[in-house]
């Protein structure tokens, strides 16, 4: 048994959202519900942007910052002084335990 069923309509407020596209999403929320518990943003349902309230100036779009490898991650931390001095002494070790190691004069 429902609102229609009883004749009965709950009081709500419809509020507007607008992305970076110009994209309108209606939200209602029940009259009850105070304006500083609705929120400023939502993420557009049609397009995933961030959409807020205010249509001539709606959120700018995030800045993702692009997926770093491992080695971007070590360049940041390492000269190439001190890379090669660590690959220099991992290759050594290896070759030790190979039993290739050179022998220095």
């Amino acid at each position: 048994m429902g609102e229609m069923d009883h004749g009965v309509r709950a009081e709500r407020k419809k509020i507007s959202y607008w992305d970076a596209l110009g994209n309108e999403t209606v939200r209602y929320f029940a009259a009850e519900v105070a304006d500083e518990d609705i929120p400023e943003q939502i993420d557009s349902p049609t397009t995933g942007l961030p959409a807020g309230q205010d249509q001539k100036n709606p959120p700018e779009l995030a800045k993702n910052e692009p997926y770093k490898t491992h080695l971007a991650y070590v360049k940041e931390r390492r000269t190439p002084e001190e890379a090669e001095e660590l690959l220099e002494a991992a290759l050594l070790k290896l070759r030790q335990r190979r039993g290739t190691a050179k022998l220095s004069a």
